[in-house]
């Protein structure tokens, strides 16, 4: 497989509520440093620019974000503004709101409902937009969501937000929200060697739905904000040897290989990973290869 021949419609298309997006996209993450957050070095501002540009150059059109994606010298924000705007009319960028972090860098209490209006706003300030395209409610220790999904509806009717998600969600969590306003898509963690029975039933429910199902950390693993492990299993090793591709590459494909309806958004601040990471768009498993490491997602 020659990654520079592969552009991320080579992964198929769905649609978020009635925008539609190749089911490759990329996370804005990892944009601003080393690793996430104030974990990590600054990254430098114009190989990060280069990263976005590589990106919609290669045909990704869904651009995963947050106003909290910042670190000591970088904001994800900022930066798409600037390498992206004027935006191409069929580039969608999702944002997500609720939790907050100070000017420091630390993390504070999440927000209210009646904060959420402050949220969006600020995302819709740092990307120079009159409105989102979509604003996932990420949810941390919220026993209900429907006090702040109430909260988005209601910008979303207000124009502010043209389609709503949720993140962090258990499945009762899906149904919560879906009786208040439309759900195009659940965020959640989810990766290969990451066994998790309730993830699974998301995907099922999602699938049933006709709502995207965008797992994050699906590269990093159990390395999460910090950036993908540099070790893997054997067995995704052995297939990414028989592809001539790499096992980040692999796990990139066993999501797509998850559902019609499930969208890989890797992050990277490297121009070349971006290459690769849309070139597993293309990569097609074998029903044996998709047992063999799927073994390791099993509990």
């Amino acid at each position: 497989m020659t990654s520079e021949t592969i552009t991320a419609d080579a992964a198929g298309t769905w649609k978020l509520g009635d925008l539609t997006v190749n089911r490759l996209g990329f996370g804005a993450m990892r944009l601003t440093g080393s690793a996430a957050f104030h974990l990590g070095t600054s990254s430098d501002r114009e190989r990060s620019l280069d990263v976005l540009r590589t990106a919609v150059e290669l045909g990704v059109n869904h651009i995963d974000t947050a106003a909290f994606y910042f670190s000591a010298l970088r904001s994800a924000n900022e930066l798409i503004n600037s390498a992206l705007a004027p935006y191409g009319d069929d580039l969608v960028i999702v944002t997500k709101v609720g939790p907050y972090r100070d000017y420091s860098g630390e993390w504070g209490t999440s927000a209210r409902p009646d904060q959420l209006r402050g949220h969006v706003e600020e995302n819709l300030r740092q990307l120079g937009r009159d409105h989102l395209d979509v604003v996932n409610l990420r949810r941390l220790d919220q026993t209900s969501v429907a006090e702040h999904f109430g909260a988005l509806a209601e910008l979303r009717e207000a124009g502010l937000v043209r389609h709503l998600g949720i993140s962090g969600i258990e499945p009762r969590h899906l149904a919560e929200a879906q009786a208040i306003a439309p759900v195009v898509c659940v965020q959640n963690r989810y990766a290969l060697d990451r066994p998790d029975s309730e993830g699974d039933e998301l995907v099922r429910l999602c699938g049933e739905s006709g709502i995207a199902f965008v797992p994050f950390f699906a590269v990093a693993g159990s390395g999460g904000a910090y950036g993908a492990a540099d070790t893997h299993d054997d067995a995704v090793v052995a297939v990414a040897r028989a592809h001539g591709v790499s096992p980040a590459q692999v796990r990139i494909a066993w999501s797509l290989h998850q559902g019609a309806h499930v969208l890989a958004i890797p992050g990277t601040g490297n121009p070349e990973h971006v290459v690769d990471n849309v070139a597993a768009g293309g990569l097609r498993l074998t029903d044996d290869e998709l047992t063999r490491i799927g073994a390791l997602h099993r509990p």
